[in-house]
C-alpha cells in the first residue's frame, strides 16, 4: 500500500495518455495507482483488424499489471470511477465483475484520462443496429457480424434478401472509416473469394458514407484523392455529402443532397462517424464550472489542469486546451496528442514537486496516416505526403513501434507478413458473444 507521507498520483484510464503519464512517473519520488475498469491496455488504432479477423485480441492488448510489474511505485486497481471529492481530494470507485474495491482513493494529483466514444448525434438507439470498433467488445461484435453475414447469404434462397446480406454500410469517412471499409472489401473479394460454394463473396457490396465533401478531411485534398481511388479498387463505393439520417435492423436510409432519401437494404452497418467524450469530462465540469463544447470536452488549462484545480490534471480526447489568448484549441483526436499529454503531465508533476513551473503544454504534430488496403496507405508526415507501398511500410512501422509489449510485436508483425504473402486470416472466428449481439437475424 502506499506510504501515507509519500506524494500520491491517481491516474485514471490505462489507455495512451495514461500508460504514458505512469511511465513517466517511474521512478520518481511519488506513488502511483491507476485505475481502469479493464485490466489492459488496448491498442486502438488496430481494433478494426480484430473486427476483420486480421489479428486477433490478444494481439492488440496487453495486461496492466504486466506492464507496470518491475514498476515499483505502481499499483493497479481495477475499478469504474463512481464521482470525484474535489475538495476532499478522492477519487471514488465502484467494482467491476464483483471485484472487492476501496470505495475511494485519497490523492494529491489526479490524472484523468477518460478517453472517448463514438457518438450517434443524438440517436443512441442506433447503437442497436450500427455497431463501433473503438473497443475490443465492440470489434468482436463487428467481426462476428460481418462473418455472419456472409454465411447467411450462402444458405439465403431470396435474391434480395441475399443482396441485402452482402451489402455493407460504413458511416464515417475518417481514418476508421476508411481502414474498415477498405478491409471488408480485402476481405471479400480476396480472403473469402474461395470459401463459398453458392454465393461470389466479391459480389458484396461495401458502401462509405461520409458526410463532408470528401474523405479523410484531416489529410491533404491530395492524399484524400488517392485514397478514395485505392477503394474503388477494392469495391468500395464511396458516399460523399451524404448523410445517414436514420437505420434500423434491416436498412439504412441516406440523404443526398438535392435528391430524395434513399432507403438501402442492408444487414450489416458498422458506425465510425465523430467521437463524444467520456462522461467523466461532463462530471468534472460539472464540479468546477469549466466549459463543455459540443462533444462533451472539458476546456483546461494549458498546462492541463482544470480551473482551480492545480491538482486536477485532464488530459487526451476528453479535453480542449485554453491557449495564450484563453481561446479552447481542441487537438486531433489520435494516439499522439494523448501520449504526449500524458508524457508532460508526468514531467509536471516532477517539476512541482521541485518547486517549478512545468509551463504550458504544447503540441508537437507528428503527421497522419491511414492504410486502406494490402500494400496500400496514406501519409502526411511533416508535410511529406506519401501514398501507396512506401506509405504502408510507413504506417506499418509506426503501429509495431507504439505497439505494446515486445512479443505482441513479434506475433502482430509474424501475422500480417504471413497474411501479405498468403492472402489469408487467421481469426475468421464468430464468437458466442458476438453471435448474441447481433440478435435474431433470421436468413429465410
Amino acid at each position: 500500500m502506499p506510504d501515507a507521507g509519500v506524494h500520491r498520483v491517481v491516474i485514471v484510464g490505462g489507455g495512451f495518455g495514461g500508460l504514458q503519464a505512469v511511465h513517466g512517473l517511474r521512478g520518481a519520488p511519488v506513488e502511483v495507482t491507476l485505475v481502469d475498469r479493464r485490466n489492459f491496455h488496448l491498442f486502438q488504432p488496430l481494433t478494426y483488424q480484430v473486427a476483420t479477423g486480421a489479428l486477433a485480441p490478444g494481439e492488440i492488448a496487453y495486461p496492466l499489471r504486466a506492464i507496470f510489474k518491475r514498476y515499483d511505485n505502481v499499483r493497479v486497481v481495477l475499478a469504474e470511477v463512481a464521482g470525484f471529492d474535489l475538495a476532499g481530494r478522492r477519487l471514488q470507485l465502484k467494482p467491476v465483475a464483483d471485484v472487492p474495491t476501496p470505495d475511494s482513493l485519497a490523492y494529491d494529483t489526479l490524472i484523468v484520462a477518460g478517453g472517448s466514444r463514438y457518438s450517434y448525434f443524438g440517436h443512441d438507439e442506433w447503437s442497436e443496429y450500427a455497431a463501433e470498433v473503438k473497443s475490443l467488445e465492440s470489434a468482436l461484435t463487428v467481426r462476428g457480424r460481418i462473418l455472419a453475414a456472409f454465411e447467411a447469404a450462402e444458405l439465403e434462397t431470396d435474391p434480395e434478401r441475399q443482396a441485402a446480406w452482402l451489402t455493407f454500410v460504413v458511416v464515417g469517412g475518417g481514418p476508421t472509416g476508411v481502414e474498415m471499409a477498405g478491409q471488408i472489401g480485402e476481405l471479400a473479394r480476396d480472403t473469402l473469394r474461395r470459401d463459398f460454394r453458392r454465393i461470389d463473396s466479391r459480389t458484396g457490396r461495401i458502401l462509405l458514407v461520409e458526410t463532408t465533401d470528401r474523405l479523410l478531411t484531416s489529410f491533404p485534398p491530395s492524399l484524400s484523392a488517392k485514397a478514395l481511388r485505392s477503394l474503388q479498387r477494392l469495391g468500395v463505393s464511396p458516399m460523399v455529402r451524404s448523410t445517414v439520417v436514420d437505420l434500423d435492423a434491416d436498412s439504412v436510409t441516406i440523404d443526398h443532397p438535392g435528391a430524395a432519401a434513399e432507403r438501402i437494404p442492408t444487414r450489416t452497418i458498422i458506425w465510425a462517424a465523430g467521437v463524444t467524450a467520456s462522461s467523466l469530462a461532463g462530471t468534472l465540469a460539472e464540479l468546477t464550472g469549466a466549459e463543455l463544447d459540443r462533444a462533451g470536452r472539458v476546456a483546461v488549462e494549458p498546462d492541463l489542469t482544470l480551473s482551480g484545480h492545480p491538482e486536477v490534471f485532464a488530459l487526451g480526447d476528453m479535453v480542449r486546451v485554453r491557449a495564450a489568448n484563453g481561446n479552447p484549441v481542441t487537438f486531433p483526436g489520435v494516439a499522439p496528442v494523448a501520449m504526449q499529454q500524458g508524457r508532460y503531465a508526468a514531467k509536471a508533476v516532477q517539476a512541482r514537486l521541485r518547486g517549478q513551473d512545468p509551463g504550458p503544454f504544447r503540441y508537437h504534430d507528428k503527421g497522419n496516416l491511414a492504410t486502406i488496403g494490402r500494400g496500400t496507405a496514406v501519409a502526411d508526415i511533416k508535410g511529406l505526403k506519401l501514398s501507396g507501398f512506401i506509405a504502408w511500410v510507413t504506417w506499418l512501422f509506426v503501429h509495431l513501434w507504439y505497439l505494446v509489449g515486445f512479443q505482441n510485436r513479434i506475433l502482430v508483425f509474424i501475422r500480417w507478413s504471413v497474411s501479405f504473402f498468403t492472402h489469408g486470416r487467421g481469426a475468421r472466428l464468430i464468437t458466442a458473444q458476438a453471435t448474441e449481439k447481433v440478435g435474431n437475424r433470421p436468413s429465410a
